[in-house]
């Protein structure tokens, strides 16, 4: 994320996945995945995904729980993450992981979840600013009203995700 030091930057690899839905990039420094974006970021691309490097060995797992995501018989994810964000957003991306797979829930229930029932806006600005799309669940995450809500990789793509979801989980 933007507040990365130089180094971490450096240290940081990116790795572009095609999948059926959209084609989306994925970086990963040597403690875990730092992001899954519908852009590229200013980091180095890997040139392979067979490369010895802890950072090659990430993305190259969350490649393949990612494909094993779309092909539907993937609910949850192993792959070690390593975002960052502020305590408060951290809070919310963890929050973010227990909802079930096919399921949503609102921005408020959210809020209350971590405590902090009056803080729904807040929660909205942090699920937005979530930089693990997919594995970080937060396009299951809409409106009060059962409308969809925003998504920051736009609404065709959680709309997409949220009847795959539907559609595996039915079976």
């Amino acid at each position: 994320m933007d507040h990365q030091t130089h180094s971490q930057q450096a240290s940081t690899l990116q790795w572009r996945m095609q999948s059926d839905v959209y084609d989306l990039y994925l970086t990963a420094s040597s403690v875990g995945l730092t992001s899954i974006l519908t852009t590229p970021r200013a980091v180095a691309m890997s040139r392979s995904m067979t490369d010895d490097l802890p950072q090659v060995r990430i993305l190259a797992q969350a490649v393949t729980e990612l494909e094993q995501y779309f092909a539907g018989v993937r609910t949850k994810f192993d792959v070690s993450l390593a975002p960052e964000g502020t305590p408060f957003q951290m809070a919310v991306w963890q929050q973010l992981r227990g909802i079930p797979y096919g399921k949503t829930c609102s921005y408020k229930e959210i809020a209350a979840a971590i405590g902090q029932p009056k803080a729904v806006r807040a929660v909205g600005s942090a699920n937005g600013r979530n930089p693990l799309c997919i594995i970080v669940p937060c396009h299951r995450v809409i409106a009060a009203d059962g409308s969809l809500g925003g998504y920051s990789g736009g609404l065709d793509l959680k709309s997409r995700l949220l009847d795959l979801e539907k559609k595996k989980a039915k079976h």
